[in-house]
């Protein structure tokens, strides 16, 4: 096979615009092996192409929870700041209360800091998944370290229904169920239930999550998976929420909500697609 210097010029050429980010397609669909050096040549810079564009996305996701953790661990970290200075001229009992506050401060900042952190992996798609079938009741199991107390104080209770076997990351997916507990309750008045029901059809698994409160508003349904805006709780990021999503989606899996209202509350319905 003969090969003109005309067409080894335009090769080169190409390969020195693909080095200048010029995005010149090659190839050009017929026999023999020069043919199939350009082809290889294009599949492999698109190939490197995409793998830059991923990383620069990876890199903008993180850029953007560092932004978030930054910004919201200011007032935590301000308020324990001040506590510092007072606290050596300050009253045995406020100190001891000082020492309280400081503490629960660094609590709130370790779980939003781990929080973020997941999220940043799972939008970026560095966690592994390894779905296998579990009981709902099995879920709840892990559940209910998390909200047990709170459950007690306020004198809610949470009553399993259906319980059918998920196909799921067990540990992944209690951690989403348990966010959207916590939600419930929230969103649940003082001995009020929430109510954890099971099931299949042929597209889905699904585990539904309903409070026993007025139900959700148009407004705040728009704001239920967006960092920082929908928490309930003076204590609470409004990360819960974003989280479990991630969670769910992570996992070929999504989020429905039935609003609710009319004396009923609202239902979160966890689809894990089959």
């Amino acid at each position: 096979m003969w090969i003109s210097k005309k067409e080894m010029a335009q090769l080169s050429a190409a390969v020195k615009g693909y080095q200048n980010g010029q995005n010149t397609d090659i190839r050009d669909n017929q026999e023999g092996p020069f043919s199939i050096l350009k082809n290889d040549i294009y599949s492999l810079v698109q190939s490197k192409n995409e793998q830059l564009t991923q990383t620069e996305a990876e890199r903008d996701i993180l850029a953007e929870y560092m932004a978030d953790i930054s910004h919201q661990l200011k007032t935590p970290i301000t308020s324990m700041m001040i506590m510092m200075d007072l606290l050596e001229d300050a009253e045995p009992e406020k100190q001891q209360e000082f020492m309280q506050n400081m503490k629960f401060s660094l609590s709130k900042m370790e779980w939003l800091i781990g929080a973020l952190l997941k999220m940043a992996k799972l939008d970026a798609k560095a966690i592994t998944f390894a779905p296998k079938k579990v009981k709902v009741s099995e879920l709840m199991q892990g559940v209910m370290p998390s909200i047990e107390i709170m459950l007690d104080i306020n004198n809610q209770s949470a009553i399993l229904e259906q319980n059918v076997e998920i196909c799921c990351d067990k540990r992944w997916t209690i951690e989403a169920l348990t966010n959207i507990v916590k939600n419930a309750m929230e969103h649940s008045p003082k001995g009020g239930t929430i109510t954890i029901d099971s099931g299949v059809n042929p597209m889905y698994e699904w585990i539904a999550v309903t409070d026993s409160g007025t139900g959700l508003r148009k407004e705040q349904y728009a704001a239920l998976f967006k960092r920082f805006k929908n928490s309930t709780n003076e204590n609470g990021f409004g990360i819960g929420m974003p989280l479990a999503l991630s969670i769910m989606k992570g996992q070929n899996g999504d989020i429905d909500v039935e609003l609710g209202g009319n004396g009923k509350g609202a239902t979160f319905l966890l689809k894990f697609f089959k």
